[in-house]
């Protein structure tokens, strides 16, 4: 048995949700075993983010002014959006904009590895199915930086691996109905 095979998310949890005027931001936070050095490169390099993240950069993110385009990854129609890195501290802050929603990165060292807290604004409707897909790419991260890569887990990949139920884990969690 593969260890894609052997995947199973965990519950729920180092989540939050913050209303900033009609804006809804969700906050998930990780542990991390690996160095900020390390995660850093995961979160900017495009071969390391082909391994782990919802979508394609065309670029590196490592820089600021740099304009990447970012495309969904097993979506019905591959969104495309044109993004500017505005903020770009290695190893500590990443911020761009993704699909019109700001997203921030933020990396602390902590007990040897990484605390990484990523902070994205998105619609309420969505923030927890949005938990649920960023909790799957945050495990497949981990076994990336690892060695024991798993393979990319998102849109309807992500359905055989769990993501139903953290949907309904998050939503609980967040007091919102379960989007359908």
């Amino acid at each position: 048995m593969t260890d894609r095979e052997q995947y199973t998310p965990g519950p729920a949890s180092g989540a939050q949700i913050r209303k900033n005027g009609e804006k809804w931001t969700l906050i998930l936070v990780r542990e991390l075993r690996h160095p900020p050095e390390k995660v850093w490169q995961a979160l900017t390099d495009p071969a390391h983010l082909r391994e782990w993240a919802p979508f394609e950069a065309d670029g590196s993110l490592d820089t600021v002014g740099t304009t990447v385009k970012l495309t969904t990854v097993g979506a019905p129609t591959p969104q495309i959006s044109e993004t500017r890195v505005t903020r770009a501290d290695a190893p500590k802050v990443l911020e761009y904009n993704w699909g019109g929603n700001d997203i921030r990165w933020e990396l602390e060292a902590f007990g040897g590895g990484t605390r990484l807290m990523l902070w994205h604004n998105i619609d309420r409707r969505f923030i927890s199915m949005g938990a649920a897909g960023w909790h799957i790419c945050f495990d497949v991260l981990d076994h990336l930086l690892s060695g024991t890569p798993v393979g990319r887990i998102v849109a309807g990949e992500a359905m055989k691996f769990g993501w139903p139920r953290l949907n309904s884990e998050y939503a609980q969690q967040f007091g919102i109905e379960v989007p359908r």
